[in-house]
């Protein structure tokens, strides 16, 4: 096994071992007002939407997780078959390992091969070559290629790069590539004055990635002999304090939210702030990593929990979310009055 696929494995134990639910996303700050007389019923249809001009069942997806080793295999495949069965999108781990190591794609592809007409994202690091991602799009068939935003990972990783001078080279990717481009942070955040320069550079797809969930700094902090670099481990931004930034400008066409996302009323307040879609990896990795039965049943409690929301708060689409009225913490307001 490659040293590239060896840490592959190695992220995939780690995110399983350190997986923790009742991290704090600030979603427990925000509370939502519900009508004693919502006038709806439970509809099946009703969170149903439209991404990417595909129709999916759900706004929420399964976000990128793995791919690159032979249990990164297993897992893609589990995933793609629920996806394929639940009709919800899904993306791929990073495929940025294919520019040195071409043989390590069928780990990837047999997630296209699995659900051939699904909603299908690839993966790139931004340092990538440009004509690299534009042949891991077209080798994967893919409707929409992420490139992740990892700075704190990289810089805890013992192997990681050093060069953060990634704008132009993004901008390359996105000139080569013909399918739509999602800039995503993987698990830090996106701040407010970093959202403004992706939204001027004209990248208006943006997955927010905020702190609660996955912890790559500190999964690499795991792999080092030392932890000399765990100072930097709780650095980022919620991704409910990244959501509020969000509203503060002209939000990007399409606003993901991921991060420390793990039930239904947490999708729900993400796209009451919001969020069109979200984004759930490592909870689902949990369920995958037992079978795909289990994460079918688990996709499916999402979904009707959702549906249940929607009747409970007056709505009959999942689309109108973000006209539910809320109030917050003193901390979240405090934490707004102090952007610029």
């Amino acid at each position: 096994m490659s040293k590239r696929s060896l840490r592959k494995e190695e992220h995939l134990l780690l995110a399983k071992k350190l997986f923790n639910p009742n991290q704090d996303s600030d979603f427990n700050k925000v509370h939502l007002f519900r009508p004693a007389l919502p006038e709806t019923e439970v509809n099946s249809t009703s969170i149903q939407t439209l991404f990417l001009n595909k129709v999916v069942s759900a706004p929420f997806f399964v976000n990128a997780m793995t791919g690159g080793s032979q249990k990164s295999f297993e897992i893609n495949k589990r995933l793609a078959q629920a996806c394929a069965q639940e009709n919800i999108a899904m993306s791929l781990g990073s495929a940025s390992i294919l520019e040195k190591e071409p043989n390590q794609l069928d780990s990837f592809l047999i997630a296209r091969q699995e659900n051939p007409n699904g909603l299908l994202f690839a993966n790139v690091n931004p340092n990538t070559d440009p004509q690299v991602a534009k042949r891991i799009v077209h080798e994967l068939q893919a409707d929409a290629l992420q490139i992740h935003l990892n700075v704190l990972q990289e810089i805890v990783m013992p192997e990681g790069d050093r060069n953060f001078y990634w704008l132009d080279n993004m901008q390359e990717i996105r000139q080569q590539v013909d399918v739509p481009i999602i800039v995503k942070e993987v698990g830090a955040g996106i701040p407010l004055d970093s959202l403004r320069t992706l939204i001027d550079n004209k990248f208006d797809i943006i997955d927010i990635g905020g702190s609660g969930g996955t912890n790559f700094s500190q999964i690499e902090n795991q792999r080092r002999q030392d932890s000399e670099f765990s100072f930097v481990d709780n650095l980022g931004l919620s991704t409910t304090k990244c959501l509020l930034s969000a509203k503060k400008i002209n939000v990007p066409k399409t606003l993901i939210a991921s991060g420390g996302i793990t039930d239904a009323l947490q999708i729900f307040k993400a796209l009451v702030l919001g969020a069109n879609y979200v984004g759930i990896a490592n909870l689902f990795l949990q369920y995958a990593s037992m079978s795909k039965e289990s994460l079918v049943e688990r996709i499916r409690s999402f979904k009707k929990q959702l549906t249940a929301l929607c009747a409970i708060f007056g709505i009959d689409s999942i689309d109108d979310a973000s006209s539910i009225k809320y109030y917050l913490d003193t901390d979240l307001i405090s934490f707004i009055n102090q952007l610029s």
